[in-house]
């Protein structure tokens, strides 16, 4: 996977290039799927925790996904299932929440000491600096990963996660039940937009029903 060699590479850089001591790790998941091209120009953003990986390809976004490991092909299933209805939402790959966090902390210490200096910008504000709309986030871990990021997201952050007790089922029940599945992130982010006044409400509730997505649910968090 691109996004492993970057990293790997700038690992290696780091510890004996520059002599710096550092540790790494590497998460694996035993899902296969092909893998794309790597885009250009993302490798700063793969290093620091984010890039977009999938702009909207109908006109300028006006939501934004957030996706991580295998999640991310959902965050483009979700993409082309908001197409149908008119929406058009980029996609992004996170790489590491704990990444983008511990940047902002950094930013926001040093702002904190230098009052009479311009503020420094955390890399995720610079990284989606334009993109307009809310962020559905969706992970296979916990919604407290993403939620990292909501002191410098206010009011744009919806997360989706695998918050609850453990299943022995297959992957598609899974995200469905936890709510993670493509299904899930474009009504979710429907929903939001509705919210917003930015699409029509009654279309956003009949997107539940035409994508199978259960209103009545029990919270998998409490399941």
């Amino acid at each position: 996977m691109y996004e492993i060699a970057v990293i790997v590479q700038d690992g290696i850089r780091r510890m004996y290039e520059r002599n710096e001591d550092r540790f790494y790790y590497l998460t694996v998941y035993n899902e296969d799927y092909p893998m794309p091209e790597m885009p250009k120009g993302c490798e700063e953003g793969i290093l620091r925790g984010v890039y977009r990986y999938r702009a909207a390809r109908n006109g300028k976004a006006v939501v934004q996904l957030f996706g991580s490991g295998p999640i991310l092909n959902e965050a483009v299933r979700a993409q082309e299932i908001l197409e149908k209805y008119g929406v058009n939402a980029d996609v992004w790959s996170v790489t590491s929440y704990n990444e983008l966090r511990r940047d902002a902390l950094s930013a926001e210490r040093w702002n904190r000491l230098h009052p009479t200096e311009a503020e420094k910008k955390p890399y995720i504000l610079t990284a989606i600096e334009g993109a307009e709309g809310p962020i559905i986030a969706a992970t296979d871990y916990m919604k407290v990963v993403p939620d990292q990021l909501s002191p410098w997201l206010p009011e744009r952050l919806v997360t989706l996660g695998t918050d609850g007790f453990g299943r022995s089922d297959d992957r598609q029940h899974l995200r469905r039940h936890f709510e993670i599945n493509a299904e899930s992130i474009a009504t979710a982010a429907l929903s939001r937009l509705a919210r917003e006044g930015k699409f029509d409400a009654k279309k956003a509730q009949k997107a539940f029903e035409e994508l199978g997505v259960s209103t009545e649910a029990k919270d998998p968090a409490t399941a």
